[in-house]
């Protein structure tokens, strides 16, 4: 037998719309908020532009050698390889072998930790303050029936707050609502800020994970010289497979 609760149908339009409303509109402030807080990025000289564009080069130059002919990867990874080990491509060739430098004294890597401090702050601050208010208002409410079944393995996701042990679990709570709406919002947020927005918390935690993704090819207080020396070796074991090697005989016996 279908299990069915009487429950006031002003509970919709008093929860659930209001939960949601809300969530997207602090998504929208957030967005402003961070584009408002970003520092914009300075500007990089050219050796050290050089130096990160030459790591990449040898990065690609390893993914992708079975496009290449034997011949134009050996002549590659030999210069590649040469360059590394020599220290042609760093920055400062004269703090070769020193210890790095503390990246705390590092302008560019202090702004680097301000600039995740001031994410974090534009994701947490407003997320507390509507948990408190649906801890608040709305703790305990049964909102809503989803109109598929579900394993009792959601049963924890769909009814957080409600601590009833026999209630069906297409049941939905209002806290679980709130948390769905969290990290579902993202097809919402791109329909209204396009796909580069700063709304969504899967997209903040993702960017905060890796913040220097195409900005920055080393981390705070890591060896340059190190990362060039560990990408030579990593050419240098490389197996190279021509991937048009005996292409000719390929195609005539997949014709024959």
């Amino acid at each position: 037998m279908e299990q069915s609760i009487h429950r006031d149908p002003a509970l919709f339009y008093w929860i659930l719309f209001p939960i949601s409303i809300v969530m997207i509109l602090t998504g929208i402030l957030r967005h402003y908020a961070t584009v408002l807080l970003a520092s914009t990025p300075k500007k990089l000289e050219l050796p050290a532009i050089r130096e990160q564009r030459s790591l990449m080069r040898g990065i690609n130059l390893r993914q992708n050698a079975h496009v290449i002919s034997p011949s134009s990867f050996a002549a590659r990874k030999n210069y590649m390889t040469t360059a590394y080990k020599e220290g042609t491509f760093l920055k400062d060739p004269e703090n070769r072998g020193k210890a790095a430098a503390n990246p705390m004294t590092d302008p560019a890597a202090m702004e680097g930790m301000m600039g995740m401090m001031k994410g974090n702050m534009a994701m947490m601050v407003p997320q507390t303050l509507i948990m408190s208010w649906i801890n608040a208002f709305f703790a305990g409410f049964v909102i809503m029936k989803l109109p598929f079944p579900l394993t009792l393995r959601f049963k924890s996701m769909l009814q957080s707050g409600v601590m009833t042990r026999d209630l069906d679990v297409r049941w939905v709570s209002s806290l679980s609502w709130y948390f769905l709406n969290l990290f579902g919002l993202q097809s919402v947020f791109i329909f209204i800020l396009g796909n580069e927005n700063a709304a969504s918390q899967m997209a903040q935690q993702m960017s905060q994970m890796n913040p220097g993704a195409g900005a920055n090819m080393f981390q705070p207080g890591q060896d340059p010289d190190k990362v060039f020396l560990s990408e030579a070796e990593n050419l240098e074991v490389l197996e190279h497979e021509y991937i048009l090697k005996g292409v000719e005989e390929r195609l005539l016996s997949s014709i024959a």
